[in-house]
């Protein structure tokens, strides 16, 4: 065993791969962000006015995931911020950025807040303080002195979705409330439809302008790919095509360049596995399968939990399936689904949702591949939708038992 281990230790300290494996990780920050010009200037012209001490409208940056939305809002922020320390502005800058999507955040407004204070300094419990007096906790702290709070809300459609739009409205409410600070808003959404979901109250109090990011084509991603992978690999370690191959992958997936990098990035270690001297063509099929399985996975693992239940009921009802060996498989409906759900919620003490919008959450898995959904008519009986498992075989199980250690089964 002694010896394996030294072979798969020596494969790894004698590659001929990689020389900065963390350019290639979502956490670096490049020195330039190619085909971003337009966007990176038109956030630095609606935010510029904080340089005076002025505030600005409330900023919502869309695009699809991969599309250097935060990458471009991080730029702008460390510009703003180098500049300001030369302003001879009364009114300090401050920004905070923050992601919702982490789990630490975006369960509750109470979370919100708390997070928002531990960055500015300030400290509260993780829980067990009534909202209001979390909010007047905040206000202390930022009122102690003049300055503008730009507060960077990343992946902001998550924490809507998982309560609901009312910390967004009483964000921009507490201005009214503040004599020294004043608040501005960056939400960064993937979700290119979010402001059209929102309260019309909560989207008049935002007064917000809008930046919208397009998908990167194979060609630009072919750029980000070879600026990245100069600094990433040794000389001569990739295969004439893998840059091309990589960018068609990602460019067929909505133009995700943040895909693209996983998929070299994935396609060097299992080369550097394998003893080989080069990333090869084969690496990148090999990565893509590897990706798409972790993509999964990673999907059932930080859904909400009433998204869990959902889906443990569709998992569940086609295992029942498999186990009775049907010859001639039973069809999934969503009233099925319905009634297994119901019984988990009764299992794990949760409120049991309406019809409708497990029909909504059911839709959502659907947009993400994890299930097919079918219109179909019944009759009399109206209209249904046959509901088919579409989560690889390969990992079904893995994600069954993920699910069921989550909600405590």
């Amino acid at each position: 065993m002694a010896v394996k281990l030294d072979k798969i230790f020596d494969s790894v300290a004698k590659s001929n791969i990689f020389k900065d494996k963390f350019v290639l990780q979502t956490n670096y920050t490049p020195d330039t962000i190619p085909h971003r010009d337009k966007q990176i200037e038109q956030i630095a012209s609606i935010l510029a006015p904080c340089l005076k001490g002025e505030k600005t409208s409330n900023l919502f940056v869309y695009g699809l995931t991969g599309t250097g939305k935060t990458l471009s809002m991080q730029y702008v922020k460390d510009e703003l911020l180098k500049r300001s320390k030369n302003n001879r502005s009364e009114v300090f800058l401050k920004i905070e950025y923050l992601n919702c999507k982490l789990r630490k955040v975006a369960d509750t407004e109470y979370r919100i807040i708390a997070e928002l204070i531990k960055k500015l300094g300030g400290e509260v419990p993780a829980t067990g303080l009534p909202t209001d007096q979390v909010y007047n906790k905040f206000i202390d702290l930022i009122e102690k002195e003049k300055q503008l709070l730009i507060l960077v809300l990343d992946e902001v459609d998550q924490a809507v979705k998982k309560m609901s739009d009312n910390f967004l409205y009483n964000l921009t409410r507490l201005n009214s409330e503040l004599s020294k600070t004043q608040i501005c808003l960056v939400g960064i959404s993937n979700d290119l439809r979010f402001l059209d979901n929102l309260d019309p109250r909560v989207r008049s109090s935002l007064s917000e302008e809008e930046i919208v990011f397009p998908p990167y084509n194979a060609l630009q991603l072919q750029d980000i790919l070879k600026t990245r992978s100069e600094k990433a690999f040794i000389k001569d370690s990739i295969d004439i095509g893998v840059i091309e191959k990589c960018a068609a992958f990602a460019a067929r997936e909505h133009g995700d360049a943040r895909r693209a990098l996983d998929l070299l990035r994935v396609a060097g270690e299992i080369a550097e596995r394998e003893g080989s001297k080069k990333i090869k063509l084969e690496h990148i099929d090999l990565a893509n399968s590897k990706i798409e399985r972790d993509k999964i996975l990673d999907v059932v693992e930080s859904e909400p939990k009433q998204f869990q239940l959902v889906l443990l009921a569709i998992i569940n009802l086609t295992e029942k399936q498999k186990k009775e060996n049907l010859k001639k498989s039973e069809r999934i409906f969503t009233g099925d689904a319905y009634r297994e759900y119901q019984e988990l919620c009764k299992r794990t003490n949760t409120e049991i949702l309406t019809q409708r919008r497990v029909s909504s959450i059911i839709s959502e898995f659907d947009m993400l591949g994890l299930i097919n959904a079918n219109n179909i008519s019944r009759g009399t009986y109206g209209k249904t939708r046959e509901l088919r498992l579409e989560i690889p075989k390969g990992i079904e199980e893995q994600a069954r038992m993920i699910l069921k250690n989550s909600l405590g089964l």
